[in-house]
């Protein structure tokens, strides 16, 4: 994953910002003594891009895979749309728990741009419920120059998306968080409609870290820098769920990316250990047994 990749994070201000002042509000009102969801993964599953992560004579990477981490971020079905049978095969491979978080297509983020979509997106989730109890939640990405212009767009789909159908959204237009303005008419909406408001935590974009939760699930994408940095800005991000979890939090969605995808697991596996000793979670640590991340 190339987006915000810098070659010079030492040089950078990495630290989390704070949260934005209507964060915890959202979190107070849903506050109770049950402990969240917790799911952290990668973004793909195959040999070629994780190296060094399957044993010798793995047969099936997604089996494997979904026994190591609880859950994927599953950017595969942006590039194509795949059948109902699809998603069927991948519901039988994997354990009860697992769950997928599946990217919304291209035809509906960046061909269209949210414009006329309905078939489209109907075609998609005809296929993606096929997940059944493991389809999580799915997310729009949108093009960095889809700009607040066609913030119209944004309302229709967001008022016409399915609401038994968790969804995240992410922008990359700075323009939506640098303009008050704008942010708060788009977090307003996508409260009141449930939908989280993607975090994205990459070296080289900043501007992208708004810090606002819209829904009790935080869905956040990291990005390291394949720099040892990437440790710190995690353990910072296992101090900010502390918080959020004392606050009130249902679920967190964490997926980590790098620039060099093999290193994701090994930073995956640092992380929920972080989490499992901080939070109290008792996620596995992939391959601990094997003793090969470490």
């Amino acid at each position: 994953m190339k987006f915000g990749s810098v070659d010079n994070p030492q040089d950078l201000d990495l630290s989390l910002p704070q949260d934005h002042i209507d964060t915890a509000g959202v979190l107070n009102r849903v506050k109770d003594d049950n402990f969240p969801e917790i799911f952290v993964g990668c973004a793909k599953w195959n040999k070629a891009d994780l190296k060094g992560f399957y044993p010798r004579g793995t047969k099936d990477e997604l089996q494997y895979y979904s026994n190591q981490f609880n859950s994927i971020e599953l950017n595969a079905t942006f590039y194509r749309i795949f059948p109902p049978e699809q998603f069927s095969k991948w519901y039988d491979k994997t354990p009860n728990g697992f769950k997928f978080f599946p990217k919304l297509n291209q035809e509906i983020s960046h061909w269209k741009r949210l414009n006329e979509v309905n078939a489209v997106v109907d075609n998609y989730l005809n296929s993606a419920i096929n997940l059944k109890e493991k389809l999580g939640t799915i997310f729009l990405q949108m093009h960095s120059n889809f700009a607040p212009k066609d913030f119209d767009r944004v309302v229709h789909f967001v008022e016409n998306w399915p609401k038994e159908i968790g969804l995240a959204i992410e922008f990359r237009h700075t323009n939506w968080y640098n303009d008050s303005a704008v942010s708060n008419q788009l977090y307003d909406l996508l409260e009141r409609n449930n939908i989280s408001n993607v975090i994205v935590d990459t070296a080289g974009r900043r501007d992208l870290m708004h810090m606002r939760l819209t829904s009790p699930t935080a869905f956040v994408r990291y990005v390291g820098a394949n720099h040892e940095s990437d440790y710190t800005r995690l353990d910072d991000w296992v101090t900010r769920l502390k918080d959020w979890k004392e606050q009130g939090i249902k679920e967190i969605d964490f997926f980590i990316h790098q620039n060099i995808e093999k290193e994701s697991p090994l930073l995956s596996a640092y992380f929920i250990k972080k989490l499992n000793e901080t939070l109290g979670s008792n996620l596995k640590v992939p391959n601990e047994e094997s003793n090969t991340l470490f």
